[in-house]
């Protein structure tokens, strides 16, 4: 349904690894959330991912962050997706393509970026296809 454009990130976490990729993308789905995280799962797995240690260098690392109001403690799936609220590299995309988001129980996402200001966090230009 929408799609933000490319932010250059540090990474969180192990310090000594590239820059990441960040994107979010809004999507259209009759998949409840557990079946759609597994499908996340599963396109990660076809890329490469490895799950070797927390926060190591990744080929693709895909996260549900909302799933519409759904609010979920779930061992295997919290929603919102708890960090959601206090990384740059997720709230900028997000605040592209929906900047006046409420995020249960956080706030709005434009509110909620401009308390990440120590967060390095780039746009990327568009590359023309």
């Amino acid at each position: 349904m929408a799609a933000s454009s490319l932010y250059r990130t540090a990474p969180v976490g192990l310090k000594h690894q590239p820059d990441f990729i960040n994107a979010v993308v809004e999507l259209l789905t009759v998949l409840p959330a557990p079946t759609l995280l597994d499908q996340l799962f599963a396109i990660e797995e076809r890329f490469g991912r490895q799950r070797s240690v927390k926060n190591a260098p990744r080929t693709l690392d895909l996260d549900l962050l909302l799933y519409g109001d759904e609010l979920s403690q779930d061992p295997q799936l919290t929603l919102p997706h708890p960090r959601l609220h206090e990384r740059a590299f997720v709230l900028a995309p997000l605040a592209e393509i929906a900047p006046s988001l409420s995020i249960p129980g956080q706030g709005f996402v434009g509110e909620l970026l401009r308390n990440c200001t120590a967060q390095r966090i780039h746009r990327m230009p568009e590359v023309s296809a």
